[in-house]
């Protein structure tokens, strides 16, 4: 039987197989550490199909307190990240526009009707989003990229970071990133840890994962489904230039955060409030 490749030369397969060599050696000096002693990544198994009406993820109640057009995959630049000692809590600026974010969505209950608001009253936000959640609702983060909204990491399941081994807490944030990516061609700049609990290991990894770390001003209190009134008073008493405002669009009952929306957002744009995105440089 004959052999219809065409013969190659030897001096070119042994170049080949150097540079393969040379590949694989770099890769081994570049890879991630061993997990730590003690420390579980999630499961990397592929989620169950979601179609419609698929139930949504049930949510300890400890999410709810928190303490204080498309690129291929792989295209994005990743930007110089600092290392910082505590988050971006508020804009720099006298007369910096405000910054309106929601955690732990996306949820097809509470998010499209967010957007539908944010969209009527030409408002864009910033949506940190946790991975499990995001992972089957690839088309909302589209539609909030088509709409001008900033996606920012929130962790995968909303664990308290700050007592996670380092290989968990890259694990969280990296299948997030991972999950985004997949969705809308490019990962997060943006980081927020759970509960608003950073450690110097937290503020390391996620600016090894090329994203920033960004906080909050004023807590609307949301997640405790306080009452409609009482969610508008925080954030009418917070507001103010610079002010980062802190909602949910997901986690628990956020249909008081819908409707208190529909009334706080046009009064602050009636006396003259703006938002705003964060713009990684800026801050």
């Amino acid at each position: 039987m004959t052999n219809d490749a065409p013969l190659v030369p030897r001096r070119f397969l042994l170049r080949t197989a150097a540079v393969l060599g040379a590949a694989v050696t770099t890769r081994l000096l570049t890879a991630d550490p061993v997990a730590e002693p003690g420390g579980t990544l999630p499961a990397a198994g592929p989620p169950p199909a979601a179609g419609p009406g698929a139930a949504v993820p049930a949510h300890p109640d400890h999410r709810l307190r928190p303490l204080a057009g498309y690129a291929a995959p792989g295209t994005a630049r990743r930007l110089p990240t600092p290392v910082r000692t505590k988050p971006v809590l508020r804009m720099p600026g006298a007369a910096h526009p405000m910054v309106l974010t929601f955690d732990d969505g996306p949820d097809p209950r509470y998010t499209p009707p967010i957007l539908d608001l944010l969209r009527r009253h030409h408002v864009r936000a910033t949506f940190f989003v946790c991975g499990e959640m995001a992972e089957n609702q690839g088309g909302l983060l589209r539609r909030m990229v088509d709409e001008g909204h900033v996606i920012g990491n929130h962790s995968w399941s909303h664990p308290l970071l700050t007592r996670a081994s380092t290989a968990v807490v890259r694990a969280e944030l990296e299948r997030t990133s991972e999950a985004v990516e997949r969705a809308v061609g490019r990962p997060p700049q943006w980081m927020r840890a759970p509960y608003g609990a950073w450690n110097r290991r937290v503020f390391r990894l996620g600016a090894e994962l090329g994203m920033d770390a960004f906080a909050w001003t004023v807590d609307s209190l949301d997640w405790k489904e306080p009452g409609t009134r009482t969610i508008i008073d925080q954030v009418l008493g917070g507001a103010g230039p610079g002010v980062i405002v802190l909602a949910h669009d997901a986690g628990g009952d956020r249909s008081q955060t819908v409707t208190a929306l529909r009334t706080w957002l046009p009064r602050l744009l009636a006396d003259g409030h703006r938002f705003t995105v964060p713009v990684r440089g800026e801050v």
